[in-house]
């Protein structure tokens, strides 16, 4: 009963805390002023496909960014097209759909051609991998002495995971409820003698490695020798049926579903949060498939069977794809030892600050600290919570969970802080697309380890990063806190770009403070004075951040507005944006990913230019510069400029009060900025051209973003503490 009178309650408490205001009524932008997000979002997908065709990326990491690329795009059909499918039918209902039809036929079209990009990518690296000796063979190219290896290796690892779904003439109707999402299946045509009979047979990727050495022939020769599960099942694929199932002839072709990742929570009030939770992750087993991908080289008969028989509507989309899916696992893809096929390792930074002081207490006593991963050590956090959970002045820990590591040392501090007395508090994001298996099977770990698990403000994802420490200093409480840009997880700081502020700002803490009362308790109003906090005032005051550059650059002053974003779609802001451009304020705009907002429209978008980043490390930090005639102001965030960001999930935004650290984030965007390797210009028509050199000097933005932190940690410490 009590989150069904939360759910109704915060709609009211958002409009008390916001005042009516008609100028920020969210505009509706004409179709000629934004790009679909959807279509802005595969070309984001194109940039990450250019890496793979881009011959100054190491091969091994091309052949990797096809994995990234595969991944992303079953990501995309699991989400965005099942969304726009459900719009569709929803539409179709009222007598319209018109539209929605007709930019999922955009998509399709859109998907084709980059699978054929795709494919072709894929040949020109199986070429290129041969020729420095990495064969990567199917079951037709194998010689005897594998072929004999093959077989007993089936026989002792493979052949144990494997269970066949067969299909009689009485076809099973329910088959489509059977395959699991994104597994690839090869389908089996079991010939014997008149008849015909199907077969699904997973391949088990999820258990064992996609990819299997084969001894090499001579240990003289270097080379090294690669087969695909999936060909190992091919060429073995009598011996899976011999004796059980009678046949003359077995041919198999893959294919691939993917499923609606949206799923219905169980009203029952009687159930937990965990158990509706549990209960909708098993209804994404059975959801709705949206995509279809199929060997072409697949006979129409079996094709029809498919369609059939997995329930394909005119909305899903049947694509014809090569002879591999399941990509994503080529992002796993082995390096055989030679360092040159890789990117250089760039040894993580120590923060000179954090290592200076005895304990991280003393450390951000001294001034604020801002780490920059994966450049940074993520072991610094880790610290400062270890010492956090042992030390006797330390009160209380509190911490929100979006996505953790599966081995969380984050967690593992935060657990053993309560067996030293003190009081945690961890906020477990229970609706954390495709980790919410995993957060209900940490809240459980925490709940039964003492730690008082809270799931947040009901019909609001809590998406921010925030840590808070309570510490007796002096005979006073003292607060100490962290507001980051990415998740508590140590495997993807080796991999996104993120920012984290450590600080003891009373001003900073107080308003961190508020906020995780405001998750504990949304029908008490909150006053916030320094943090940008969705969806209590964020859209409010990015408004007037905004406003503020127009109205100096109307009086003369300094005006300008530097963003760093992985998606811009919001059309509150991208009215907003267009209005500073007609203004004459200066829009630079540095987004990963969807971008809705359409440059080189003349008379809405002269003053802003867009590029993006694609490279080894993924994008993530949210950053926002307004110049505010020249005396800047910086924030960073963990929200996106999104509605779903501004308005349906806790965000938080926090300003850089230290001189020092604002100067450091202007220099980063600088470097990036001025990136002539990586960087590709989000034109109006997103077509993703590199930024062009010129006579400027070669510059790839994060390994000169690594080395310029290195220079500043050498700085340190500064002369006035010497």
């Amino acid at each position: 009963m009590g989150c069904h009178l939360l759910a109704t309650l915060l709609p009211q408490y958002l409009a008390r805390s916001t005042p009516p205001n008609f100028d920020e009524v969210l505009p509706v932008l004409s179709s000629n002023q934004t790009m679909e997000k959807e279509l802005s979002w595969l070309s984001f997908n194109a940039r990450v496909l250019q890496e793979a065709a881009d011959e100054h990326t190491p091969l091994i990491e091309r052949v990797r960014f096809l994995g990234i690329f595969s991944n992303n795009q079953d990501e995309f059909f699991r989400v965005r097209v099942a969304g726009l499918r459900r719009r569709i039918l929803i539409e179709e209902s009222r007598g319209g759909g018109e539209a929605a039809r007709t930019l999922l036929a955009d998509i399709n079209q859109r998907v084709l051609a980059l699978q054929a990009q795709f494919d072709e990518i894929y040949q020109r690296l199986i070429v290129d991998l041969a020729r420095r000796n990495i064969f990567l063979v199917n079951e037709t190219q194998l010689s005897d002495e594998h072929k004999s290896w093959l077989n007993q290796h089936f026989r002792d690892k493979i052949r144990r995971h494997i269970i066949p779904i067969l299909l009689g003439n009485d076809a099973n109707a329910n088959i489509e409820h059977n395959l699991e999402d994104g597994l690839t299946y090869l389908v089996a045509e079991i010939r014997h003698q008149q008849q015909l009979q199907y077969a699904f047979i997973p391949v088990p990727s999820d258990k064992l490695p996609r990819f299997v050495h084969l001894p090499s022939p001579s240990a003289s020769k270097p080379r090294t020798t690669l087969i695909l599960l999936d060909n190992i099942i091919r060429h073995c694929v009598n011996d899976l049926f011999a004796g059980i199932i009678p046949f003359d002839q077995i041919q198999c072709f893959s294919m691939k579903l993917t499923r609606d990742a949206e799923y219905d929570l169980s009203n029952e009030i009687d159930l937990t949060l965990i158990e509706k939770m549990s209960s909708g992750l098993k209804q994404r087993l059975t959801a709705e498939p949206v995509r279809l991908v199929y060997d072409r080289e697949m006979p129409q008969a079996m094709l029809d069977m498919l369609v059939q028989q997995l329930g394909a509507s005119n909305y899903d989309s049947v694509t014809p794809g090569g002879r591999y899916h399941n990509f994503r696992d080529f992002i796993e893809f082995p390096n055989p030892g030679r360092k040159y096929l890789e990117h250089d390792k760039l040894p993580p930074i120590s923060s000179a600050q954090f290592t200076h002081y005895a304990t991280a207490f003393e450390a951000i006593s001294a001034d604020d600290i801002l780490l920059h991963y994966p450049y940074h050590r993520f072991a610094h956090l880790v610290e400062w919570l270890r010492q956090a959970a042992y030390d006797p002045q330390v009160r209380a820990i509190k911490l929100n969970i979006y996505r953790a590591a599966k081995r969380s040392q984050v967690l593992s501090a935060l657990i053993e802080a309560v067996k030293n007395g003190k009081e945690v508090t961890v906020v477990v994001e229970l609706a954390a697309r495709f980790d919410e298996e995993a957060n209900i099977e940490w809240a459980k770990i925490l709940t039964d380890a003492g730690v008082r698990v809270s799931f947040g403000v009901p019909s609001l994802k809590v998406h921010s990063k925030l840590a808070l420490i309570s510490r007796i200093e002096q005979g006073e409480m003292v607060h100490y806190a962290h507001i980051g840009t990415g998740n508590f997880n140590e495997k993807t700081a080796k991999i996104y770009t993120d920012l984290a502020l450590f600080t003891k700002d009373p001003q900073i803490t107080a308003d961190v403070a508020t906020v995780f009362n405001f998750i504990e308790h949304p029908y008490r109003r909150a006053k916030l004075q320094h943090l940008l906090v969705s969806p209590i005032d964020a859209r409010r005051k990015l408004y007037r951040l905004i406003d503020r550059e127009i109205q100096n650059k109307l009086a003369g002053k300094n005006a300008g507005i530097t963003l760093k974003i992985n998606n811009l779609v919001d059309s509150g802001l991208i009215k907003r944006l267009y209005d500073a451009s007609r203004n004459g304020v200066g829009v630079k705009l540095i987004i990963r990913g969807m971008c809705a907002l359409l440059t080189e429209q003349p008379g809405s978008s002269d003053n802003i230019e867009a590029i993006s980043v694609i490279d080894r490390f993924l994008e993530h930090p949210r950053i926002m510069v307004f110049a505010n005639d020249d005396d800047p102001k910086v924030f960073i965030s963990s929200g996106d400029w999104m509605s779903r960001n501004l308005d349906n999930r806790v965000e938080v935004g926090c300003p850089i009060y230290s001189p020092r650290l604002k100067q450091q984030i202007i220099d980063m965007l600088t470097i990036q900025w001025n990136d002539t390797q990586k960087a590709r210009r989000i034109d109006r028509n997103q077509s993703n051209p590199y930024v062009k050199r010129g006579k400027r000097k070669k510059l790839r933005s994060q390994v000169a973003t690594y080395h310029y932190l290195l220079e500043q940690e050498s700085r340190y410490p500064p002369a006035s503490k010497e």
